[in-house]
């Protein structure tokens, strides 16, 4: 949920809001962008977001040509703080690696942050998919199986409240866009212990999640395998994936269960 739609604490910076948002601007999609772009992608005038972009080059983390901006790599130090008191994706990685190579697909581990899905830790085939996944990026929880996953441990009146702040959309032909439709998939998922989604955030990309629990029982993460939907079918991916993925997920949770 945005900012403009929710009540703002008395104590709300609103300049280092604006200047987390012109860093957000930044993507995989737009490395680079010019002032112009970065006003309208931040809502900012073009006035205030050269002062923020030049303050941000000022420190480090943006770089610039004088007529293109782009981050540098210093931005990654907003995140280690983060990830490097999170034991999670350290205890992960070794057996996202294991799994990524007993069924030679992509794995990965996300964590629920709002409506949406955050990576934290993933291990990738080396082969080409049409979706670009590294650390940090996020998807919209409604679309994939990690997210639903994560949401069907929810309690009801979260989980509404999560799905109402980002309404469900056809991202493909075939994304559940219907409400009830989502909740039913969520539900499903929640009986199963596992959830399939089969081309919904992106054509051609089937994948499969389960929940990973840490020492008290509460789901904290999820963790999945993504494939080519002429890989395998929906039902070889229950069939060939499942178990390992379970595997995964279960030595996961031994690994946190002694961290």
């Amino acid at each position: 949920m945005s900012a403009p739609d929710r009540a703002l604490s008395p104590d709300h910076v609103q300049s280092l809001a604006r200047g987390l948002a012109v860093i957000r601007a930044f993507d995989a999609t737009h490395p680079r962008r010019t002032l112009a772009d970065v006003a309208r992608a931040t809502g900012l005038t073009r006035a205030a977001a050269r002062r923020f972009l030049l303050t941000l080059a000022d420190l480090g983390y943006v770089r610039t040509d004088d007529r293109l901006f782009s981050l540098t790599p210093r931005v990654l130090e907003l995140g280690y703080s983060y990830l490097s008191a999170l034991t999670l994706p350290e205890v992960a990685g070794p057996h996202l690696e294991a799994l990524s190579r007993k069924v030679d697909e992509s794995a990965s581990l996300s964590v629920l942050d709002g409506p949406d899905i955050v990576y934290v830790a993933r291990v990738a085939a080396s082969r080409i998919m049409t979706v670009a996944i590294t650390i940090g990026t996020r998807f919209p929880a409604f679309a994939t199986s990690m997210g639903r996953v994560l949401l069907a441990a929810l309690p009801a009146d979260e989980r509404a409240g999560l799905l109402a702040a980002r309404p469900p959309e056809s991202l493909t032909p075939h994304t559940l866009a219907d409400p009830a439709a989502v909740e039913a998939a969520v539900a499903e998922a929640a009986v199963s212990g596992f959830c399939i989604v089969d081309q919904e955030l992106d054509l051609g990309l089937r994948s499969i999640a389960v929940p990973v629990r840490d020492r008290t029982g509460s789901v904290v993460a999820a963790v999945n395998v993504s494939t080519h939907a002429s890989r395998r079918t929906a039902e070889q991916v229950v069939a060939d994936v499942l178990p390992a993925l379970r595997a995964c997920a279960a030595a996961i949770e031994a690994d946190l269960a002694h961290a």
